[in-house]
């Protein structure tokens, strides 16, 4: 035994001292450079501010996790539904995934280790706390981009009425999509964007109903869907686009106040629990409130009396 930890002292020793004159003697940059006659200038490192540490980290962390290609097609389409069109987006959301799930269980791990709870129920615990860390990036993707599409949906009435506008004043349909994306920039910044990105696609030289469908590919809304399709059929069989536009804006004009009539009629039913915890009990105690005190004060030293 003490030969083996002599031995290993010694190699820990030998090591150290071998780095050591590596850093401080050997110097093979100077010796290439006297050798070739080429200075060679070393490029000045700009340090990471800390804000992009954790970026950094978060992105290496997805580089090392494997991806499926198939899975990552499916996962950028979300993304690209949420808005993020980062083309390191996929490995940012796996190195989330990664970083969360070795995390959140290790901080669980400490708090409920020292505690008094069940062996049993503290595995419970690690575990949901490691699919809650590797499912959460998941499910706040699916938020916004539930998020982005309702703005889609809700900013879509406006930007059609406008392209109406656009259109009949005399605008092609390109020129009045970038028109409505400048108008509505402020107001409506999601469903401009998707604009602008048509746009683009028609300046890269793609066809106008291509860059349609992907229009609708990318936002995956059901309104927006109805209006690419509109749009392609007024293209494909030479019928006015004006016409068609207004046709449709109609339509959607009657489907939202469809929709505003049955929130409407749904809000009555909604407002049962509200007034039942909210507004009953504050009503009793102002009605019945006076009167309990009353017979408490009263009533009570009678009946004791008796």
């Amino acid at each position: 035994m003490s030969i083996l930890l002599s031995f290993l002292i010694f190699v820990l020793v030998a090591g150290v001292a071998a780095l050591a004159g590596m850093r401080l003697y050997v110097r093979p940059k100077e010796a290439i450079e006297r050798v070739t006659g080429v200075v060679r200038v070393e490029e000045e490192h700009v340090p990471l501010h800390p804000s992009l540490v954790f970026h950094e980290l978060v992105k290496k962390l997805g580089t090392m996790m494997p991806v499926n290609p198939r899975d990552a097609g499916v996962v950028q389409k979300r993304l690209i539904r949420a808005g993020i069109r980062n083309p390191n987006a996929v490995r940012y959301l796996y190195g989330a995934k990664a970083l969360f799930g070795i995390t959140l269980p290790l901080v669980v791990s400490m708090f409920v280790l020292g505690s008094d709870s069940d062996p049993v129920n503290k595995a419970l615990y690690v575990l949901a706390a490691g699919a809650a860390g590797f499912l959460g990036p998941n499910e706040y993707l699916n938020r916004k981009a539930k998020h982005r599409q309702h703005e889609i949906r809700r900013g879509l009435p406006n930007a059609l009425d406008l392209l109406v506008v656009c259109v009949e004043s005399g605008l092609g349909l390109d020129q009045a999509m970038v028109q409505v994306a400048k108008d509505l920039e402020e107001a409506h910044p999601e469903i401009t964007e998707e604009f602008a990105m048509v746009n683009y696609e028609l300046k890269a030289g793609n066809r106008r109903i291509d860059s349609l469908r992907n229009l609708a590919e990318r936002t995956n809304v059901e309104d927006l869907k109805k209006l690419v399709a509109v749009l392609i059929q007024a293209d494909r069989f030479g019928t006015g686009v004006a016409q068609s536009l207004r046709a449709h804006a109609e339509f959607m004009r009657v489907q939202a106040r469809q929709i505003a009539e049955e929130k409407a009629a749904k809000l009555g039913v909604k407002l049962v629990f509200p007034i039942f915890f909210c507004i009953l009990p504050s009503l009793f105690v102002v009605t019945v409130g006076p009167m309990a005190v009353k017979i408490v004060r009263d009533l009570v030293p009678m009946m004791n009396s008796m």
